[in-house]
């Protein structure tokens, strides 16, 4: 079968990735990838699923969490287009309220949506009214088009589209109805309100499209969050600020902050509660109360805590199976502050929004820690797919993985004599790696606990805070990345801001200690998960526990080598990593060895 490969040379392991590829799209089955890093993911899936898009008029859709892979989706398709000559139309989207040019959107939430349907609907947005004229699209849009035809990457686009007065987002829209390839984050397919939309305004079908999905490790965490829902105190709190002029909305709102705070009462942690305790005579009645207040309070000011417990509330009437309804009281530092509860909607089971997607469409899942497979294919509710491990592509002697089973995080033996033995033992270990080290830690608790006996002698120390902007996390990476010659370390948590989706290639970083395990608290909803997942698969310490917190371990892990001249140590510093439940889970390649001396090992390892 025809490919469009942009590049001279096909690697090993690419070549094996792109002829599975291609025998799906022959046999109509998805593939479900553990492609590790290298392999050159990205180039194959979409040269060997592009000839059948083509020829078939579909669509191929790009799904990725990162603004990063767009941008390497876009270059490869750049690069496709140019070697094989095609008439390629490509749409690049990210969500709409980061393409919009009203000021002030960037500080609104969900409800950015209402607003701009509220502006839209009024003819009060002269970005919409420019890019639309009676007869269908304006002048100006039709010759924007036109001249902006081909593959353009989203930050191109805008900065265009800006200088025209037009709305970034319609013309991206439009773009995508003639458009053979959108690459997208996942709401645009996976999450059916905001699909349902889009689709009718690009003349696009499920039926009619291909879709891959990079970082595919994250779909069902996020599958589940569009699926659930929060109701707090603040919400609450301001909603009956916001509604005070308003009697008959007003008077809803003390009615349900009533009933919330009967829910509250006693609670020291958190418990399950039943849809009918938070259940009101004539529901609908009450939502269209607050529906109106909240409109009329968009219309005033870009959002509103009206629509918020409006929505939750839609929501709270939901479906029972796959989903709990839990109250958890928020731990606050401070005794000053009032305490925050919090009603949770929360969806178990991501496979509810897997379901259109992977009847009516081919899908490749790809990703570099997509282990065990079978986990994936089970979450997510795929039948009929080829899983598959390819190999990694990178030299075997250029990477040092060892446990060290000296500590534990592990609740039961935390006290201030084990976080100290802790930051010794980094401390040793920061002295034997050369060059920056990258430092991850199960929370942010236990990183400032261990910090506090934390030196690393000789060397730089870099220390991520909870909550950071992008900007600032970009600014660390940029001045972390200077020490390169000299030696820093950058203190971060497994599956937060540096512990995935961040490239440190080359002499950037030369190893990478995993502090414990990053399991999740064993709470209502994690405990809710493992009775869920044993209930469907027999698996549910696995699938709801062990599993995620390995794969921010190896996401984390993967952050020492990004190419094939990379050379790294990757240390995971905790006795349970030594245990086969969790020694199991590394990768074939990691090659992991247990010791107690690793500092021998790491001057033989950096001195060959």
């Amino acid at each position: 079968m025809k490919i469009f490969f942009p590049y001279e040379k096909i690697r090993e392991s690419q070549d094996e990735f792109i002829k599975d590829v291609l025998e799906c799209v022959e046999q109509k089955k998805h593939l479900i990838a553990h492609a590790p890093t290298g392999i050159g993911k990205t180039a194959g899936v979409l040269s060997s699923l592009l000839p059948a898009i083509l020829e078939k008029d579909k669509t191929l859709f790009f799904l990725t969490s990162r603004h990063t892979q767009h941008r390497i989706a876009i270059e490869t398709l750049k690069e496709i287009k140019k070697k094989h000559n095609l008439n390629l139309n490509v749409a690049d989207l990210i969500g709409k309220r980061n393409m919009c040019n009203q000021f002030g959107v960037d500080a609104m939430g969900s409800q950015f949506y209402d607003f701009c349907r509220t502006l839209v609907e009024d003819e009060e947005c002269e970005f919409y009214e420019n890019t639309y004229s009676n007869i269908g699209y304006s002048f100006e849009s039709r010759n924007f088009l036109e001249s902006n035809k081909g593959v353009f990457h989203v930050e191109e686009f805008l900065d265009i589209a800006r200088k025209t007065r037009l709305c970034p987002y319609e013309l991206a829209i439009i773009k995508a109805k003639n458009a053979n390839v959108v690459v997208a984050d996942y709401n645009y397919v996976f999450n059916a309100n905001i699909r349902d939309a889009f689709f009718k305004k690009a003349n696009k079908f499920l039926e009619k499209s291909v879709i891959i999905v990079d970082e595919a490790h994250n779909l069902p965490g996020r599958l589940r969050d569009m699926m659930s829902s929060i109701l707090s105190t603040y919400i609450l709190e301001r909603a009956l600020r916001e509604a005070e002029k308003y009697e008959e909305a007003f008077a809803v709102l003390q009615m349900i902050k009533e009933r919330f705070d009967k829910i509250c009462s006693n609670l020291e942690d958190e418990r399950l509660v039943g849809k009918d305790e938070f259940f009101f005579n004539e529901f609908s009645g009450i939502i269209d109360i607050l529906e109106i207040v909240s409109d009329d309070l968009l219309n005033e000011k870009k959002r509103s805590f009206v629509k918020f417990v409006s929505e939750f509330l839609q929501v709270w009437n939901g479906e029972d199976n796959g989903f709990i309804r839990y109250i958890e009281k928020e731990n606050i530092k401070d005794k000053v502050s009032k305490a925050n509860f919090k009603l949770h909607y929360k969806c178990l089971d991501p496979s509810f929004l897997m379901k259109d997607a992977a009847d009516k469409s081919m899908l490749v899942l790809m990703s570099g820690t997509l282990l065990p497979l079978e986990m994936y294919r089970d979450l997510l509710g795929i039948k009929d797919a080829l899983l598959k491990e390819y190999e990694n592509p990178f030299p075997v002697k250029n990477k040092l993985s060892l446990v060290v089973p000296h500590t534990t995080t592990k609740f039961t033996r935390r006290n201030e004599e084990m976080f100290k033995l802790i930051a010794r033992k980094c401390n040793e270990l920061c002295s034997a790696i050369p060059g920056n080290i990258l430092l991850l830690f199960p929370s942010y608790e236990i990183m400032r606990i261990v910090n506090e006996n934390f030196s690393a002698p000789g060397k730089s120390v870099f220390m991520e805070i909870q909550g950071m902007q992008k900007e600032e996390k970009e600014e660390m990476l940029r001045k972390f990345k200077e020490y390169k010659k000299s030696g820093a370390v950058l203190l971060g948590v497994a599956g937060a801001n540096f512990g995935e989706g961040i490239d440190l290639p080359g002499d950037e970083l030369n190893g990478v200690i995993i502090v414990g395990l990053p399991l999740s608290r064993p709470d209502l909803e994690t405990r809710s998960l493992i009775k869920y997942y044993d209930e469907r698969f027999n698996k549910g310490w696995d699938y709801g526990y062990i599993f995620p917190a390995m794969i921010k371990v190896v996401q984390g892990a993967g952050r020492c080598i990004r190419s094939e001249t990379d050379r790294g140590v990757i240390i995971f510093l905790d006795e349970r990593y030594s245990m086969n439940n969790y020694f199991r889970c590394f990768p074939k390649d990691y090659n992991v060895k247990i010791t107690k001396l690793p500092e021998e090992h790491i001057r033989k390892f950096f001195e060959n």
